[in-house]
This record gives C-alpha cells, sequence and structure tokens, in this order.
C-alpha cells in the first residue's frame, strides 16, 4: 500500500515540466520510496519553483529556522531539490524528475535505481516525454553548418560555451544509468556541460569538476567525432548542454519510438543530399541516429526523421550532405528561459506551476 504522502508527491511532480505520470505497475513509487523520505516529501510539497531561503521558508511554513536549513541542505546534496548561492546566501527550490532529479541521482545512481528508472521509462516516461514541448533542442555539430548561414548564438554549440563565465562538466546520467543495468555503450561519459548556477550546484554536490571554455570546446569535438548528437536546455540561455547517444539518451530513445522524430524536435535545419555527388558509400548510416537515412543508388533521407545535428555532414567523404534551413513556419525558436519553458509547458499539459497545497 503506497503512503498518501507518496500519491501527493507524485501528483505534485507531474505538474511540473514533462510531468511524472503514473503507471499500472506502480514502479514510480518505488522510485519516490526509494529517494525521499515522508518528511522530504513533506517539504517537497511545501516548496515552490521559486527560490526561496530557509529563513523565509521556516517563516513561511512555522518550521524550526536552524534544523530547516539543515533539512534543505541536506535534500539539496541528495539532488532532490536545487540550490542557488549568491552573495554567500543559499536559496532552495523544487525541480522536476527530468529536467532534475532524475539527473541528480549522478552520484547515487546503483543497480536498484537504475532497473527501476529504466522500467519506468520504458512504461510511460518516454512517450510523455516527446509529446510535450521538448525539454532539450537540437543543434548542429559547428563544422556541419555552412558560413553562408545566419546562426543564432543558442543555435551553435560554442558560441553558447564562449558566452558562460563558469563551466562544469560531468558524467552523463544516461550512460551511468545504463551501464547499471548492462546496457552501456561505448560512448565518452564526461560529456555533460553546466553553466553559470548549475555548474556550481554539480560541483558543490561532488557531481561535476570546473573546466574552462576551451577544455569545454574540445570536449564538443570529441564528442562531434564519436557521433553525439549536441542537445542543450530548450532556452536562449541553457543552463546544462547534453551530448546524446540513442543506445542510452531518454530523449533520443524516446523520439527513435516516433515515425516522425524530425517533426516532434525543435530544431532549425534538416539534412539534404546532393544526389549527384553521392556515391552511395554507407558513411552516413553509422553517424545517423535517428535512422532517417536509406541507400538506394544514392542516400536519401527522411525530413520526419532528420532531426538537424549534422552528424552525417561532417563525414561525408564526398561532401554530398549540407544542411538545408527549414521553411520559417516549421521552425521553432527557443523560449527565452526556464521559467518560459516551465510555464509553456504548462500551459501545453494543463498543468500549474503553482503547488498544489497553495491552490487550496
Amino acid at each position: 500500500m503506497v503512503a498518501p504522502i507518496y500519491q501527493q508527491l507524485r501528483e505534485q511532480m507531474d505538474q511540473y515540466s514533462t510531468g511524472f505520470p503514473a503507471t499500472e505497475s506502480g514502479v514510480e513509487y518505488k522510485i519516490l520510496e526509494k529517494l525521499y523520505t515522508e518528511e522530504d516529501a513533506e517539504i517537497y510539497l511545501d516548496l515552490s519553483m521559486l527560490l526561496e531561503s530557509p529563513a523565509d521558508f521556516a517563516a513561511r511554513t512555522g518550521r524550526p529556522p536552524e534544523e530547516t536549513a539543515e533539512k534543505l541542505e541536506d535534500m539539496a546534496k541528495r539532488g532532490l531539490l536545487f540550490r542557488h548561492v549568491k552573495n554567500d546566501v543559499k536559496r532552495y527550490s523544487v525541480v522536476p524528475f527530468v529536467i532534475g532529479s532524475y539527473e541528480f541521482q549522478l552520484k547515487r545512481m546503483d543497480r536498484e535505481l537504475a532497473d527501476l528508472t529504466n522500467t519506468y521509462m520504458e512504461e510511460t516516461f518516454l512517450n510523455g516525454m516527446v509529446n510535450n514541448i521538448p525539454p532539450l533542442r537540437t543543434i548542429p555539430v559547428g563544422k556541419s553548418v555552412d558560413v553562408v548561414h545566419k546562426v543564432s548564438a543558442y543555435e551553435d554549440a560554442k558560441a553558447i560555451v564562449n558566452g558562460k563565465k563558469k563551466i562544469a562538466v560531468a558524467d552523463c546520467i544516461c550512460r551511468t544509468q545504463q551501464e547499471l543495468i548492462d546496457k552501456g555503450c561505448n560512448a565518452p561519459k564526461e560529456v555533460c556541460l553546466l553553466f553559470g548556477s548549475h555548474a556550481d550546484y554539480y560541483v558543490e554536490n561532488k557531481m561535476g569538476r570546473y573546466i574552462t571554455s576551451e577544455e569545454a570546446c574540445k570536449i564538443l569535438d570529441d564528442c562531434e567525432e564519436a557521433g553525439l548528437v549536441n542537445q542543450p536546455a530548450n532556452m536562449v540561455n541553457p543552463g546544462g548542454m547534453c551530448n546524446c547517444c540513442e543506445d542510452c539518451c531518454g530523449v533520443l530513445r524516446a523520439l527513435n519510438l516516433m515515425p516522425n522524430p524530425g517533426e516532434m524536435v525543435h530544431n532549425r535545419y534538416w539534412a539534404v543530399v546532393d544526389a549527384d555527388t553521392c556515391t552511395a558509400c554507407e558513411v552516413c548510416l553509422d553517424r545517423c541516429q535517428m535512422n532517417a537515412i536509406e541507400i538506394d543508388d544514392v542516400a536519401e533521407i527522411s525530413k520526419s526523421r532528420c532531426i538537424g545535428c549534422g552528424l552525417c555532414v561532417t563525414t561525408c567523404p564526398v561532401e554530398a550532405i549540407q544542411l538545408e534551413e527549414k521553411p520559417e513556419e516549421l521552425q521553432v525558436p527557443p523560449p527565452g528561459s526556464g521559467q518560459e519553458l516551465m510555464a509553456m509547458t504548462a500551459e501545453k499539459r494543463g498543468t500549474s506551476l503553482i503547488p498544489i497545497k497553495m491552490q487550496q
């Protein structure tokens, strides 16, 4: 029998981002019971997406200040809350399941949690992830976009990196989780880039390390060579950037289940082939993560499956593939901020960012 507090916790987490939907098996409650104590759940239900100091939170909810500060910090250290530090003042907020508490379990992920989260994603979460506003967007690897294209800074991975004052790198949570259930791959693992306060959070929680912009650009080059898809958070000024493979990444796994992943992803480009130049060498087949390419006499690319990552472009030995800008009506510019993304997703899903307890 699931305790009512965990039922309330699931309902609240389902309000945020791509949600935390229920399954027939109830595996989501096993995840919550493993990660959250009942006291943790009560605190989560009283917090919101807005950052709040321990003193303000304690005063608002009638909790003892010192114990509350210790408890909030403990939950942040366990990846259950986000912590933001400015002028030596710590403030905390709740986080969604994805992107949030799942990714923040990097150092706590074990075989049991890996099995539970894998089962949960396969039962319900992957489908819901791609049928909402995507938490990540695909941007092309830098060398795949011709200089004649005007590329916005948020569509250029190295421009994003070079515009950040603080950068950290961490292991990929998806590859970490899949390795634990013997479904991993050989792709590089220390490839997740975090920026600003997110970089601080990862370093403070001993999940990552600070790096320079030059080191980050080198990681991007290595990821391109390894055939990884570059996916920053779906906003103009992202707090993080993933480099993903179809074997492990939840987003790419979900997209591959769809007949039209190219229409689900927010991107600006799709790949096109010059049939007169193509030699049908099949190099691009191995590079495509979406199975968007078929070879007959020449390579043919399905625009409904192409996500515009550019990985096929950079390795074509005869330069027969280029990225072409989609018609303007098919382009979806990213939200301006994480808060805007959350609000847009909530509106699409018919949920609210205001905690259920505060609505009563």
